[in-house]
Protein backbone atom coordinates (compact mmCIF):
# COMPACT_ATOMS: atom_id res chain seq x y z
CA UNK A 1 0.00 0.00 0.00
CA UNK A 2 1.42 3.39 -1.25
CA UNK A 3 0.24 6.56 0.50
CA UNK A 4 1.40 9.98 -1.17
CA UNK A 5 0.06 13.70 -1.80
CA UNK A 6 0.19 17.52 -1.81
CA UNK A 7 0.18 20.26 0.76
CA UNK A 8 0.03 23.76 0.41
CA UNK A 9 3.01 25.80 2.21
CA UNK A 10 2.73 29.08 3.65
CA UNK A 11 3.38 31.05 0.24
CA UNK A 12 0.94 29.06 -1.77
CA UNK A 13 3.48 26.71 -3.24
CA UNK A 14 2.16 23.25 -3.56
CA UNK A 15 5.09 20.88 -1.36
CA UNK A 16 5.20 17.08 -2.10
CA UNK A 17 4.55 14.75 1.01
CA UNK A 18 6.96 12.24 1.81
CA UNK A 19 5.76 9.05 -0.05
CA UNK A 20 5.08 6.65 2.34
CA UNK A 21 4.87 2.81 1.82
CA UNK A 22 3.39 0.49 4.42
CA UNK A 23 4.17 -3.19 3.28
CA UNK A 24 1.41 -5.64 4.66
CA UNK A 25 3.41 -8.33 6.27
CA UNK A 26 4.33 -11.94 4.08
CA UNK A 27 2.09 -15.04 4.80
CA UNK A 28 4.09 -17.64 6.62
CA UNK A 29 5.01 -20.37 4.61
CA UNK A 30 5.09 -23.40 6.95
CA UNK A 31 8.03 -26.43 6.14
CA UNK A 32 5.65 -28.55 4.94
CA UNK A 33 4.15 -26.03 2.24
CA UNK A 34 7.85 -26.12 0.77
CA UNK A 35 6.77 -29.31 -1.01
CA UNK A 36 8.84 -28.82 -4.20
CA UNK A 37 11.66 -28.93 -1.73
CA UNK A 38 11.86 -31.94 -0.18
CA UNK A 39 10.04 -33.71 -2.73
CA UNK A 40 13.29 -34.48 -4.42
CA UNK A 41 14.61 -36.14 -1.44
CA UNK A 42 11.51 -38.97 -1.35
CA UNK A 43 11.81 -39.78 -4.73
CA UNK A 44 12.22 -43.55 -5.27
CA UNK A 45 12.64 -43.65 -1.18
CA UNK A 46 10.18 -45.38 1.05
CA UNK A 47 8.85 -42.87 3.99
CA UNK A 48 7.75 -43.31 7.14
CA UNK A 49 5.92 -40.18 8.53
CA UNK A 50 5.81 -38.71 12.29
CA UNK A 51 2.38 -36.76 12.37
CA UNK A 52 -0.78 -35.81 14.24
CA UNK A 53 -3.99 -33.75 13.07
CA UNK A 54 -1.27 -30.58 12.77
CA UNK A 55 0.96 -32.54 9.86
CA UNK A 56 -1.25 -30.35 6.96
CA UNK A 57 -0.61 -28.38 4.06
CA UNK A 58 -1.97 -25.12 3.76
CA UNK A 59 -4.27 -23.89 0.80
CA UNK A 60 -2.20 -20.48 0.67
CA UNK A 61 -5.32 -18.87 -1.76
CA UNK A 62 -7.84 -19.87 0.78
CA UNK A 63 -7.83 -18.91 4.31
CA UNK A 64 -8.26 -22.12 6.63
CA UNK A 65 -8.33 -24.86 3.86
CA UNK A 66 -5.72 -27.22 3.88
CA UNK A 67 -5.21 -30.85 3.14
CA UNK A 68 -3.28 -33.35 5.30
CA UNK A 69 -0.07 -34.16 4.34
CA UNK A 70 -0.66 -37.76 4.37
CA UNK A 71 -3.32 -37.11 1.17
CA UNK A 72 -0.80 -34.36 -0.09
CA UNK A 73 1.96 -36.72 0.06
CA UNK A 74 0.04 -39.98 -1.23
CA UNK A 75 -1.27 -37.41 -4.10
CA UNK A 76 2.51 -36.67 -5.53
CA UNK A 77 3.26 -41.06 -5.87
CA UNK A 78 5.60 -40.55 -2.71
CA UNK A 79 5.34 -44.63 -1.54
CA UNK A 80 4.26 -43.40 2.37
CA UNK A 81 4.45 -46.62 4.36
CA UNK A 82 3.85 -46.26 7.50
CA UNK A 83 2.59 -43.19 10.32
CA UNK A 84 3.62 -42.61 13.97
CA UNK A 85 1.54 -40.99 16.15
CA UNK A 86 2.61 -39.13 19.68
CA UNK A 87 0.27 -38.77 22.97
CA UNK A 88 -2.97 -37.86 22.06
CA UNK A 89 -2.89 -40.03 18.75
CA UNK A 90 -2.56 -39.08 14.99
CA UNK A 91 -6.49 -37.81 15.25
CA UNK A 92 -4.98 -35.66 18.25
CA UNK A 93 -8.45 -36.53 20.64
CA UNK A 94 -6.87 -38.77 23.25
CA UNK A 95 -6.86 -37.68 27.01
CA UNK A 96 -3.00 -36.49 27.92
CA UNK A 97 -1.03 -39.53 29.20
CA UNK A 98 -4.11 -42.09 27.62
CA UNK A 99 -2.78 -44.91 26.29
CA UNK A 100 -2.46 -44.78 22.68
CA UNK A 101 -3.12 -48.18 20.45
CA UNK A 102 -1.36 -49.29 17.44
CA UNK A 103 -3.49 -49.36 14.27
CA UNK A 104 -5.24 -48.24 10.83
CA UNK A 105 -5.85 -45.01 9.45
CA UNK A 106 -9.07 -44.94 8.60
CA UNK A 107 -8.97 -42.93 5.55
CA UNK A 108 -5.80 -44.41 3.90
CA UNK A 109 -5.75 -47.85 5.34
CA UNK A 110 -1.97 -46.62 6.47
CA UNK A 111 -0.77 -48.56 9.52
CA UNK A 112 -0.24 -46.47 12.71
CA UNK A 113 2.01 -47.12 15.41
CA UNK A 114 1.89 -45.20 18.86
CA UNK A 115 4.82 -43.37 19.84
CA UNK A 116 3.22 -42.57 23.48
CA UNK A 117 3.21 -45.34 26.26
CA UNK A 118 5.65 -48.71 26.67
CA UNK A 119 6.41 -47.58 22.83
CA UNK A 120 7.98 -43.89 22.87
CA UNK A 121 11.09 -44.84 20.72
CA UNK A 122 10.02 -46.61 17.25
CA UNK A 123 11.96 -49.99 17.38
CA UNK A 124 14.54 -51.25 14.46
CA UNK A 125 11.78 -54.05 13.46
CA UNK A 126 9.23 -50.82 12.99
CA UNK A 127 11.45 -48.52 10.92
CA UNK A 128 13.16 -51.96 8.76
CA UNK A 129 11.22 -50.87 5.77
CA UNK A 130 11.66 -46.74 5.74
CA UNK A 131 14.50 -45.16 4.13
CA UNK A 132 13.37 -41.13 5.16
CA UNK A 133 11.58 -40.35 8.36
CA UNK A 134 9.61 -37.22 7.84
CA UNK A 135 8.50 -35.40 11.69
CA UNK A 136 5.97 -32.85 11.04
CA UNK A 137 4.25 -32.23 14.81
CA UNK A 138 3.15 -28.60 15.98
CA UNK A 139 4.70 -27.62 19.00
CA UNK A 140 4.26 -25.08 21.81
CA UNK A 141 7.23 -24.25 22.67
CA UNK A 142 7.38 -25.83 26.54
CA UNK A 143 9.44 -28.34 28.30
CA UNK A 144 6.90 -30.24 29.30
CA UNK A 145 4.82 -30.26 26.23
CA UNK A 146 5.97 -33.89 25.00
CA UNK A 147 6.27 -33.25 21.43
CA UNK A 148 9.75 -32.20 21.63
CA UNK A 149 10.37 -35.70 23.78
CA UNK A 150 9.11 -37.93 20.91
CA UNK A 151 11.66 -35.60 18.61
CA UNK A 152 14.30 -36.80 20.19
CA UNK A 153 13.28 -40.73 20.94
CA UNK A 154 12.70 -40.34 17.24
CA UNK A 155 16.20 -38.72 16.15
CA UNK A 156 17.95 -41.55 18.46
CA UNK A 157 15.67 -44.39 16.31
CA UNK A 158 16.99 -42.49 12.91
CA UNK A 159 20.58 -42.08 14.01
CA UNK A 160 20.37 -45.93 15.05
CA UNK A 161 19.20 -47.40 12.08
CA UNK A 162 21.28 -45.29 9.41
CA UNK A 163 17.53 -43.48 8.79
CA UNK A 164 17.71 -40.02 7.43
CA UNK A 165 15.05 -37.49 8.90
CA UNK A 166 13.34 -34.92 8.04
CA UNK A 167 11.74 -32.11 9.68
CA UNK A 168 9.12 -30.00 8.66
CA UNK A 169 9.16 -26.42 10.22
CA UNK A 170 6.40 -24.25 11.71
CA UNK A 171 5.91 -21.45 14.27
CA UNK A 172 6.48 -21.89 17.52
CA UNK A 173 3.85 -19.36 19.28
CA UNK A 174 5.66 -19.31 22.12
CA UNK A 175 8.93 -18.36 20.48
CA UNK A 176 8.58 -14.86 21.54
CA UNK A 177 10.57 -15.42 24.43
CA UNK A 178 12.67 -17.96 27.03
CA UNK A 179 12.09 -18.31 30.70
CA UNK A 180 11.45 -20.55 33.51
CA UNK A 181 13.84 -22.90 35.76
CA UNK A 182 16.26 -24.92 34.02
CA UNK A 183 15.87 -28.75 34.40
CA UNK A 184 18.29 -31.07 36.46
CA UNK A 185 19.64 -34.08 34.94
CA UNK A 186 18.57 -35.98 38.29
CA UNK A 187 14.95 -35.38 37.53
CA UNK A 188 14.92 -36.43 33.98
CA UNK A 189 11.24 -37.63 32.05
CA UNK A 190 9.07 -37.89 29.45
CA UNK A 191 8.09 -33.95 30.04
CA UNK A 192 11.48 -32.39 30.54
CA UNK A 193 14.38 -34.29 28.57
CA UNK A 194 17.10 -32.24 28.26
CA UNK A 195 18.60 -29.55 30.23
CA UNK A 196 16.50 -26.09 29.28
CA UNK A 197 14.48 -23.67 30.76
CA UNK A 198 10.45 -24.33 30.70
CA UNK A 199 10.21 -22.14 28.04
CA UNK A 200 12.93 -22.83 25.20
CA UNK A 201 12.15 -20.25 22.50
CA UNK A 202 13.17 -22.60 19.13
CA UNK A 203 11.04 -24.08 16.89
CA UNK A 204 10.64 -28.05 16.06
CA UNK A 205 13.68 -27.06 13.52
CA UNK A 206 16.16 -25.37 15.71
CA UNK A 207 15.51 -28.28 18.43
CA UNK A 208 16.09 -30.78 16.46
CA UNK A 209 19.48 -29.06 15.96
CA UNK A 210 20.22 -28.45 19.78
CA UNK A 211 19.48 -32.06 20.25
CA UNK A 212 22.56 -32.66 17.82
CA UNK A 213 24.53 -30.14 18.54
CA UNK A 214 24.34 -30.62 22.24
CA UNK A 215 24.95 -34.72 22.03
CA UNK A 216 21.95 -35.31 23.94
CA UNK A 217 21.16 -38.59 22.07
CA UNK A 218 22.47 -41.38 23.66
CA UNK A 219 26.30 -42.04 22.88
CA UNK A 220 26.92 -38.77 21.65
CA UNK A 221 25.06 -40.56 18.59
CA UNK A 222 24.51 -37.87 15.54
CA UNK A 223 20.95 -38.00 13.63
CA UNK A 224 21.43 -37.66 9.90
CA UNK A 225 19.05 -34.65 10.11
CA UNK A 226 17.72 -32.08 7.15
CA UNK A 227 15.37 -29.19 8.10
CA UNK A 228 13.14 -27.98 5.88
CA UNK A 229 12.71 -24.07 7.14
CA UNK A 230 9.88 -21.90 7.04
CA UNK A 231 9.45 -18.58 4.89
CA UNK A 232 8.25 -15.11 6.49
CA UNK A 233 8.84 -16.62 9.57
CA UNK A 234 10.72 -14.78 12.89
CA UNK A 235 10.71 -15.44 16.74
CA UNK A 236 8.99 -12.34 16.50
CA UNK A 237 5.95 -13.08 14.66
CA UNK A 238 2.56 -13.57 16.65
CA UNK A 239 0.73 -17.03 14.46
CA UNK A 240 -2.35 -18.27 15.79
CA UNK A 241 -2.46 -21.73 15.41
CA UNK A 242 -5.11 -23.06 12.86
CA UNK A 243 -5.23 -26.31 14.39
CA UNK A 244 -5.59 -27.20 18.24
CA UNK A 245 -2.02 -29.16 18.57
CA UNK A 246 -4.21 -31.15 21.27
CA UNK A 247 -7.32 -31.24 22.80
CA UNK A 248 -6.63 -29.55 25.65
CA UNK A 249 -5.32 -26.29 23.88
CA UNK A 250 -7.78 -24.75 21.80
CA UNK A 251 -6.96 -21.39 20.88
CA UNK A 252 -4.16 -18.66 21.28
CA UNK A 253 -5.50 -17.71 24.78
CA UNK A 254 -4.91 -21.19 25.98
CA UNK A 255 -1.49 -21.72 24.00
CA UNK A 256 -0.39 -18.42 26.06
CA UNK A 257 -1.29 -19.25 29.54
CA UNK A 258 -0.23 -22.68 28.96
CA UNK A 259 3.66 -22.96 30.28
CA UNK A 260 2.28 -20.84 33.30
CA UNK A 261 -0.76 -22.85 34.01
CA UNK A 262 0.54 -26.54 33.32
CA UNK A 263 2.65 -26.03 36.29
CA UNK A 264 -1.08 -26.86 38.61
CA UNK A 265 -0.49 -29.95 36.46
CA UNK A 266 1.57 -31.01 39.94
CA UNK A 267 -1.01 -29.37 42.38
CA UNK A 268 -4.42 -30.43 43.37
CA UNK A 269 -5.71 -27.46 41.34
CA UNK A 270 -7.56 -27.74 37.61
CA UNK A 271 -6.09 -26.01 35.18
CA UNK A 272 -9.43 -26.11 33.12
CA UNK A 273 -9.46 -29.73 31.76
CA UNK A 274 -13.38 -30.87 31.62
CA UNK A 275 -14.22 -27.08 30.82
CA UNK A 276 -14.74 -25.27 27.42
CA UNK A 277 -11.87 -22.62 28.61
CA UNK A 278 -8.87 -25.50 28.84
CA UNK A 279 -5.61 -23.76 30.46
CA UNK A 280 -7.50 -20.35 30.49
CA UNK A 281 -8.93 -21.15 34.39
CA UNK A 282 -8.11 -22.55 37.00
CA UNK A 283 -9.91 -23.68 40.56
CA UNK A 284 -10.12 -26.31 43.05
CA UNK A 285 -12.55 -26.92 46.36
CA UNK A 286 -9.93 -26.60 47.93
CA UNK A 287 -9.14 -22.65 47.27
CA UNK A 288 -10.89 -20.22 49.47
CA UNK A 289 -13.95 -19.18 48.05
CA UNK A 290 -13.70 -16.21 50.13
CA UNK A 291 -10.78 -15.00 48.65
CA UNK A 292 -11.79 -16.30 44.77
CA UNK A 293 -15.01 -15.04 43.12
CA UNK A 294 -14.67 -17.37 40.27
CA UNK A 295 -16.66 -20.63 40.18
CA UNK A 296 -16.54 -23.49 37.42
CA UNK A 297 -17.52 -27.67 37.80
CA UNK A 298 -15.23 -29.73 35.26
CA UNK A 299 -17.11 -32.37 33.58
CA UNK A 300 -16.29 -35.39 31.69
CA UNK A 301 -15.35 -34.13 27.93
CA UNK A 302 -13.04 -35.52 24.89
CA UNK A 303 -9.73 -34.84 25.80
CA UNK A 304 -10.57 -34.62 29.47
CA UNK A 305 -12.48 -37.95 30.61
CA UNK A 306 -11.41 -38.03 34.16
CA UNK A 307 -10.65 -34.06 34.56
CA UNK A 308 -9.30 -33.39 38.36
CA UNK A 309 -12.31 -32.38 40.58
CA UNK A 310 -14.77 -34.15 37.87
CA UNK A 311 -18.63 -32.47 38.85
CA UNK A 312 -17.37 -30.63 41.70
CA UNK A 313 -17.22 -27.16 42.10
CA UNK A 314 -14.34 -25.31 42.34
CA UNK A 315 -13.25 -21.53 43.07
CA UNK A 316 -10.36 -19.87 41.04
CA UNK A 317 -9.48 -17.55 38.48
CA UNK A 318 -10.65 -16.71 34.92
CA UNK A 319 -7.95 -15.69 32.58
CA UNK A 320 -9.76 -15.63 29.41
CA UNK A 321 -9.12 -11.80 29.15
CA UNK A 322 -5.70 -12.04 30.56
CA UNK A 323 -3.46 -9.95 28.11
CA UNK A 324 -1.09 -11.97 26.24
CA UNK A 325 2.17 -13.14 28.17
CA UNK A 326 5.84 -12.39 27.44
CA UNK A 327 7.19 -14.26 30.13
CA UNK A 328 5.74 -17.12 32.85
CA UNK A 329 3.48 -16.07 35.14
CA UNK A 330 3.64 -17.50 38.96
CA UNK A 331 1.84 -15.11 41.01
CA UNK A 332 -1.38 -17.74 40.56
CA UNK A 333 0.50 -20.87 41.83
CA UNK A 334 1.97 -18.63 44.40
CA UNK A 335 -1.34 -17.21 45.07
CA UNK A 336 -3.24 -20.77 44.53
CA UNK A 337 -1.25 -22.12 47.27
CA UNK A 338 -1.06 -19.32 49.74
CA UNK A 339 -4.86 -19.31 49.58
CA UNK A 340 -5.65 -23.13 50.25
CA UNK A 341 -7.07 -24.63 53.16
CA UNK A 342 -4.55 -27.41 53.72
CA UNK A 343 -0.65 -26.71 52.48
CA UNK A 344 0.57 -30.30 52.96
CA UNK A 345 -1.95 -31.26 50.08
CA UNK A 346 -1.45 -29.06 47.80
CA UNK A 347 1.83 -30.42 45.59
CA UNK A 348 2.01 -33.86 44.25
CA UNK A 349 5.33 -35.64 43.29
CA UNK A 350 4.39 -34.65 39.80
CA UNK A 351 5.45 -31.14 40.48
CA UNK A 352 9.02 -31.70 40.40
CA UNK A 353 8.91 -33.34 37.00
CA UNK A 354 7.37 -30.01 35.61
CA UNK A 355 9.78 -27.82 37.41
CA UNK A 356 12.17 -29.83 36.64
CA UNK A 357 13.61 -29.49 39.87
CA UNK A 358 12.74 -30.08 43.53
CA UNK A 359 14.19 -25.96 44.45
CA UNK A 360 10.95 -24.55 42.94
CA UNK A 361 8.70 -25.65 45.38
CA UNK A 362 10.28 -25.06 48.30
CA UNK A 363 10.45 -21.69 46.96
CA UNK A 364 6.59 -21.18 47.58
CA UNK A 365 6.32 -23.13 50.29
CA UNK A 366 9.09 -20.78 52.12
CA UNK A 367 7.33 -17.78 51.00
CA UNK A 368 9.57 -16.07 48.25
CA UNK A 369 8.13 -14.14 46.26
CA UNK A 370 7.81 -14.08 42.49
CA UNK A 371 10.85 -11.41 41.69
CA UNK A 372 12.97 -13.26 44.22
CA UNK A 373 12.33 -16.61 42.89
CA UNK A 374 12.64 -15.12 39.05
CA UNK A 375 16.68 -13.62 40.19
CA UNK A 376 17.49 -17.20 40.74
CA UNK A 377 16.53 -18.39 37.06
CA UNK A 378 18.91 -15.48 35.46
CA UNK A 379 22.35 -17.02 35.59
CA UNK A 380 20.92 -19.98 33.93
CA UNK A 381 18.87 -18.77 31.50
CA UNK A 382 21.85 -16.25 30.50
CA UNK A 383 23.70 -19.06 29.82
CA UNK A 384 20.95 -20.92 28.15
CA UNK A 385 20.20 -17.82 25.44
CA UNK A 386 23.99 -18.04 24.48
CA UNK A 387 23.67 -21.70 23.61
CA UNK A 388 20.27 -20.90 21.92
CA UNK A 389 21.71 -18.69 19.52
CA UNK A 390 24.17 -20.94 17.94
CA UNK A 391 20.68 -23.45 16.66
CA UNK A 392 18.37 -20.52 15.68
CA UNK A 393 17.31 -20.38 11.85
CA UNK A 394 15.18 -17.60 11.86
Amino acid sequence: MVSCGRTTGQKGDLVAQEVTEVQEPKAIVVGANRIDTYLPLLKGKRIGLVGNQSSVVFKMNEEGAYTHLVDSLLSRDVNLVKVFAPEHGFRGTADAGETIKDGKDASTGLPVISLYGDNKKPKASQLKDIDVLIFDLQDVGTRFYTYISSLHYVMEACAENNIQLLVLDRPNPNGHYVDGPLLETEHTSFVGMHPIPVVHGLTMGEYAQMINGEKWLKNGAQCDLKVITMENYTHQTQYSLPIKPSPNLPNDQAINLYPSLCFFEGTNVNEGRGTSNQFQVFGSPFLNKEYFDYSYTPVSMEGAKSPKHLNTLCYGRNLTKQPRLDRINLEWLIEAYENTEDKSTFFNSFFTKLAGNTQLQKQIEAGLSEKEIRETWIENLETFKETRKEYLLY
